[in-house]
């Protein structure tokens, strides 16, 4: 079984349609260990001298490349071996440059940080579930408590469902928040996606369900995978805002994820780098202990290429977008 849900050898296929994509999984063993590499790749949609190139991504979330057995002392070897066999697999399938997003719990990125040229960018949170008696008491904020017992007098309720065979109501209160909110087309995950979820990760599925005079005012789609609780897709219908039945969401998967032996619930992080962001404050509010650090990496494959793509682009190669000639 892999390590968490985001190495699992079908979360990459839940990522195809969005990421325009195939998921893939590089392995490489020898007498020093095993690494295994999941990631999406992608045509790059330039030509050069009438040729095809790819790049590749690590699938929505987190993940990268994992050593999975290690012989201790070997792991400088075992590294070189991979890189040398991984741009070999490159060069043989046009594969130009490579974006990881490291898992921030795991924290995968502190053995490939010189490979991948890995920086923290910023943090994740989550809420301790396993160090505390009453996680909802101990790690959520003076203000996000007092939002929670405003919800429940004034008679919010939740119901949590393990395993959802049915997620309709879910997806009509997503799109709406995600309408709400004027998302790229990247969120908008289709009818495919939601049902790959249920083929492949239905037992790892938790739906929160946040009920205001019985009706369903507000969902959470979380994934569940050994003792970790991932935060996934989350919605509320307008017209309840002013209730902030989010926050019941919340409460309600911290009360049954101690309550079933969890350890950890991951919330992520916000939607840009800054402390200040709106999302990120938010989730701050249920991690008042917890972070962690959350790492990405860059890598060029091939250096020729990579120049002559961003050439044709008309696009400095140092641009802090990665890959550069993918920006605008």
């Amino acid at each position: 079984m892999a390590e968490d849900i985001y190495f699992d050898k079908n979360y990459g296929k839940l990522y195809e349609h969005t990421e325009k994509g195939k998921a893939k999984i590089f392995e490489y063993e020898d007498e020093n260990g095993k690494i295994s590499n999941q990631f999406i790749i992608r045509e790059i949609p330039i030509k050069v001298d009438g040729n095809t190139y790819y790049d590749i991504v690590t699938p929505y979330g987190y993940g990268g490349p994992i050593i999975k057995k290690r012989k201790e002392g070997r792991e400088k070897k075992l590294l070189k071996a991979y890189e040398e066999n991984f741009k070999q697999y490159c060069k043989e399938n046009n594969i130009v440059s490579e974006f990881v997003r490291f898992h921030p719990i795991i924290n995968n990125a502190l053995d490939f940080k010189e490979l991948y040229n890995a920086v923290c960018i910023r943090k994740t949170l989550g809420t301790n579930l396993k160090d505390f008696e009453q996680p909802e008491k101990e790690e959520f904020s003076k203000s996000c408590r007092k939002n929670i017992r405003r919800a429940l007098n004034k008679g919010i309720t939740f119901k949590v469902t393990e395993a959802p065979n049915s997620i309709n109501n879910f997806k009509e209160i997503y799109y709406s928040t995600m309408d709400r909110n004027n998302a790229t087309d990247y969120y908008y995950f289709g009818d495919e996606y939601f049902s790959n979820m249920i083929k492949y990760f239905n037992k790892n599925m938790v739906l929160v369900e946040a009920i205001y005079e019985e009706k369903v005012i507000a969902c959470g789609l979380y994934f569940i995978y050994k003792k970790i609780i991932h935060i996934h897709l989350s919605g509320t219908l307008s017209e309840y805002l002013y209730l902030s039945p989010a926050y019941m969401l919340r409460y309600a998967i911290t009360l049954w994820g101690k309550e079933n032996g969890y350890n950890l619930i991951h919330h992520g992080g916000g939607r840009s780098n800054s402390e200040e962001d709106s999302l990120y404050t938010f989730k701050k509010g249920f991690a008042k202990h917890t972070q962690f650090d959350f790492y990405i990496g860059k890598k060029i494959w091939n250096d020729k290429i990579y120049n002559e793509l961003c050439n044709i682009k008309g696009i400095d190669k140092k641009e802090e977008f990665f890959p550069a000639y993918r920006k605008g």
